[in-house]
């Protein structure tokens, strides 16, 4: 079966950290880019950060950067998205989606509005900031 799972996600709070961890069964993620995205209670699905599989080049929203830091280790077939210095705003169900026409530039994977728009996307796991 082909699948992403995430996992890692808790309640923590502001200030604290997280590390999501994003593993794939049933096909190697050697040649997807990688999309971490999220999406917070009412409102629209926003890209985090991605990495590509040719350079392993990484981009970010402005939103977190400085803060999240996105890593890929193919060897165990999974992709990290580090989290420090939380904020409420960060609060949300995190996503995974990989997909090989990013492969090369996975920047505007950051802007698709929709998880259907990748080859394929996991279930999710819920972050929530607060004291």
């Amino acid at each position: 079966q082909l699948q992403l799972v995430e996992s890692g996600g808790g309640l923590v709070q502001p200030g604290g950290s997280l590390r999501l961890s994003c593993s794939a069964s049933g096909f190697t993620l050697d040649y997807h880019a990688i999309t971490w995205l999220r999406q917070a209670p009412g409102k629209k699905l926003e890209g985090v950060s991605c990495i590509g599989s040719s350079d392993g080049s990484v981009y970010y929203a402005d939103s977190v950067k400085g803060r999240f830091t996105i890593s890929r280790d193919n060897a165990k077939n999974t992709v990290y998205l580090e989290m420090i210095s939380l904020k409420a705003e960060d609060t949300g169900v995190y996503y995974c989606a990989a997909d090989r026409g990013w492969a090369y530039y996975c920047a505007d994977s950051l802007y698709v509005g929709s998880l259907d728009e990748f080859d394929y996307r996991g279930q999710g796991t819920q972050v929530s900031v607060s004291s």
